[in-house]
């Protein structure tokens, strides 16, 4: 296939996971704060758990929720669950697009895990699918009768897998698969128990049966674990753009930080919306300020060192820039896979490395997340003397 056909496949398949996930998430954060919004009344009717009044588009709504279900369903009964389904599988088509079909120049670093593309592709599909059981695990264990305790357990597993994920791929493949990971977790969770928990209390109402509460007590926790997961996955979906994230030696620690702040800002429009006293859930955002002044600090910019008074010659920086960046980033690309210059950018001439002194500073020098792959295996004098060279030529 072409670059060009490529690009387009990658660009459709990114548009429309772009839609569906607005709608997944769309629903997820109505449906959630519209549940927090509930009150009794004094007059419900009977089975009404609570009911919402809402103002929206010019007109007024009454919302009633059911604790379990109502005794009769209408026929127009909508579901919500092509959302999050059609999320998932444009996600992992991506991820196929991507990083399966590139994996020599996305997946794999060789400076990291000597991997082959197959390999590198098993371990990424089983892990994603490990995550799943391990999770559903730990949810049906007695660790999920605690909220706390299973909270603790899940964000514990997420940390896991963002460190196993950068020990095995590429910085850029090691965020994207923490991402897939905890989208695999929260689409499964729609797929293999909140739709068919549903689905089992309809069919015990059209057989004349009492429904079991439970399954709705469990669709619900499942529901609001994708709630609080959500923010986290955004982050970790557009990582790719943020050298800073990608290229850090320490990302799982970010991860971890970006999970933390997340889950403090879900928590806080959750019991917003639930009605809490300002006072009584402000201190979550200061955890999440905190967590926030964390990660910039740890991705602060740092440049390696040379000996005082070591010049870098232009010719130096041309025989530099000729062996680890040309492949790719000149007008006419020799890399496999590569058939233009990613994002325009040439680096064959002096100009040119000085008209993209910036980019290539943050991406070769301070994230270490060029060459792709490291697959030339660039040095960190190679790195350190460019970068002295860029920083007393910047423009």
């Amino acid at each position: 296939m072409s670059a060009f056909a490529a690009d387009w496949l990658n660009l459709l398949l990114r548009w429309a996971h772009l839609v569906v996930g607005i709608g997944w998430i769309g629903t997820s954060f109505y449906f959630i704060a519209l549940d927090f919004s509930l009150r009794k009344r004094e007059r419900m009717n009977e089975g009404v758990y609570g009911t919402a009044w809402l103002v929206h588009g010019g007109g007024f709504y009454h919302v009633e929720k059911y604790l379990v279900a109502p005794k009769t369903l209408p026929a127009d009964l909508v579901w919500y669950k092509w959302e999050a389904y059609l999320t998932w599988v444009t996600g992992f088509a991506l991820l196929i697009v991507q990083y399966y079909w590139h994996a020599n120049l996305y997946l794999i670093d060789r400076s990291v895990l000597a991997l082959r593309p197959s390999e590198a592709i098993v371990i990424s599909a089983a892990s994603l699918a490990a995550g799943w059981f391990i999770y559903d695990f730990l949810c049906r264990s007695w660790i999920g009768r605690s909220t706390p305790r299973l909270a603790a357990c899940v964000f514990v597993l997420i940390v896991a897998a963002a460190y196993f994920y950068q020990h095995v791929f590429s910085g850029r493949g090691a965020l994207i698969h923490v991402g897939a990971f905890v989208g695999t977790v929260m689409a499964v969770n729609v797929f293999g128990i909140i739709i068919p928990n549903q689905k089992k209390i309809t069919a015990a109402l059209v057989a004349g049966r009492d429904p079991d509460p439970r399954l709705g007590a469990i669709g619900k926790q499942r529901s609001l674990h994708n709630n609080y997961l959500t923010l986290p996955v955004l982050v970790m979906m557009v990582s790719g753009h943020y050298p800073m994230l990608t290229g850090h030696p320490q990302s799982w620690l970010l991860v971890t930080l970006i999970v933390i702040i997340g889950a403090m800002v879900r928590h806080f429009f959750n019991r917003h919306d639930a009605g809490d006293p300002v006072g009584k859930i402000a201190w979550t955002l200061p955890v999440a300020a905190a967590g926030l002044a964390v990660a910039v600090f740890l991705t602060w910019p740092r440049v390696p060192e040379l000996a005082a008074g070591v010049v870098v010659s232009d010719a130096e920086v041309l025989t530099i820039v000729d062996k680890h960046c040309v492949m790719c980033h000149s007008p006419r690309p020799t890399h496999e896979g590569v058939e233009e210059p990613p994002k325009g950018v040439t680096l064959d001439t002096i100009d040119g490395i000085r008209r993209h002194g910036q980019s290539v500073l943050t991406q070769a020098v301070r994230t270490k997340t060029m060459p792709v792959g490291n697959d030339t295996a660039m040095t960190d004098e190679e790195r350190a003397r460019l970068g002295a060279w860029l920083q007393a030529h910047q423009e």
